[in-house]
C-alpha cells in the first residue's frame, strides 16, 4: 500500500518528470519514512505495481508512457486522477460493511465510545447506508464488572507498561499484584488479563471482574518470548493447573449429541477413535474449564479415561445427588 501510494503521488503529478529510477527511489523513500526500513525495492518490483494498478484488479488507472531520448517516463494521462479518488468497488464496500459489524461487537462498552462516531463517520464519508435492523449477535456481556479497565490495559500491553492491580479473589480477600500485562484473552464471555506477577515471576491469569482498581507501576518492563497464540493449546479454557501433565481423554457420546460434537470440536486436538460407538479423544491438560464442559453435556457424555478425569466427573455427580436426595427427603 506504501508503494501504490507513493507511485500514485508520482503518476499524478505532472510538474515532474518520473522514469523508472525515480519512481524506484521515491518508493524507497517512501517506504523507509514509514517503517524505517532502507533495504530497497527493485525495478523488477515497480514494473509489477505498475501493471497490477493498470489492471482490473487494480485500479484500472489511465497511464501513460512517453519518452524523451532514450528514457521512458511514467504518468497518468487524465489530469487530477488518483487512485484516492475513485469510488469503492462493490467487494470494497462489503468488506467494509464487514469491519464495521465487527466493531459493533465493542460499541457501548466502557471506554469503547468512541466506536460509535467511528461508524457514523465512515457511514458518512463513504457513501454507507446504516442498517438499523441487527443481523446478527455476538456472544458479549457488556454490563460485566471489569470491562472499564479493558482499554487501560490494552494500552499497557502494547506500550510496555507495568501495572499496579488491587484483586478481590471470590473469598472476599484482597491483594495488591504488580503484574507485567502480556495478553487478553476472551473466554465464556469474560476476559483475563494474562502476565508475569513480580513477586513470584510467574505467568498470572487476572479476571477483569475481579479488578477493583489498577494504576500505572513505576517498575522496569520485563517483556516474554512466550508465543500466545499457541499458550492455550493444551487447554481448554484459560487456567493451568498445577503438577497436572497432558492427557488423553476419551469421551463417549450420546447417539443425539455425537454430530454437533464432531461439526463443532471441543478442542483442536479432538479426533474420532471409534465412530460407531460415538468415541472422540483430546489431549488436554484437564482443568476446572474441562471439567464445567463435561458436565454442561449432562447424560450425554461418559469420560471414558484417564481415571483422574473420570473420578472427577463421577464425585461432582455423586455429590449432586445427594444434594437433591437431601433436598427430598426436607420436603417429605
Amino acid at each position: 500500500i506504501i508503494r501504490y501510494q507513493a507511485l500514485d503521488k508520482c503518476f499524478s503529478n505532472w510538474y515532474k518528470r518520473f522514469d523508472i529510477e525515480a519512481l524506484v527511489q521515491a518508493c524507497n523513500d517512501a517506504l523507509y519514512q514509514f517503517t524505517g526500513v532502507d533495504e530497497g525495492v527493485k525495478k523488477r518490483q515497480v514494473y509489477s505495481d505498475i501493471a497490477f494498478m493498470m489492471s482490473e484488479q487494480g485500479w484500472s488507472v489511465p497511464m501513460e508512457k512517453f519518452k524523451d531520448g532514450r528514457t521512458t517516463y511514467y504518468r497518468y494521462s487524465e489530469k487530477g486522477y488518483s487512485i484516492n479518488n475513485q469510488p469503492l468497488t462493490d467487494a470494497e464496500v462489503g468488506q467494509l460493511k464487514e469491519a464495521m459489524l465487527m466493531l459493533t461487537r465493542f460499541k457501548g462498552m466502557p471506554s469503547f465510545e468512541w466506536i460509535g462516531e467511528i461508524i457514523s463517520r465512515l457511514e458518512d464519508k463513504f457513501h454507507l447506508v446504516g442498517n438499523s435492523e441487527s443481523v446478527i449477535g455476538f456472544e458479549q456481556n457488556q454490563y460485566l464488572k471489569g470491562l472499564e479497565f479493558l482499554s487501560e490495559i490494552f494500552n499497557s500491553i502494547v506500550n510496555h507498561q507495568c501495572l499496579r492491580i488491587l484483586y478481590n479473589n471470590f473469598k472476599g480477600e484482597e491483594m495488591v499484584w504488580i503484574i507485567h500485562p502480556y495478553y487478553l484473552k476472551q473466554y465464556n464471555t469474560r476476559w483475563f488479563l494474562l502476565g508475569m506477577n513480580n513477586e513470584y515471576r510467574n505467568i498470572t491469569n487476572v479476571p477483569l471482574d475481579r479488578i477493583v482498581a489498577i494504576e500505572q507501576a513505576p517498575v522496569e518492563y520485563i517483556a516474554t518470548d512466550i508465543d500466545f497464540e499457541e499458550y492455550f493449546d493444551d487447554i481448554i479454557g484459560v487456567t493451568f493447573p498445577k503438577d497436572k501433565d497432558l492427557v488423553s481423554v476419551q469421551l463417549k457420546f450420546s447417539e443425539s449429541r455425537f454430530p454437533y460434537v464432531t461439526s463443532k470440536p471441543i478442542h483442536w486436538s479432538q479426533k474420532i477413535v471409534d465412530a460407531e460407538n460415538n468415541i472422540i479423544e483430546i489431549d488436554v491438560i484437564p482443568n476446572k474449564e474441562l471439567t464445567a464442559l463435561l458436565l454442561s453435556y449432562g447424560s450425554d457424555v461418559e469420560v471414558l479415561a484417564p481415571e483422574c478425569v473420570r473420578n472427577d466427573i463421577k464425585t461432582i455427580i455423586e455429590d449432586s445427588i445427594k444434594k437433591y436426595s437431601m433436598c427430598a427427603d426436607r420436603l417429605h
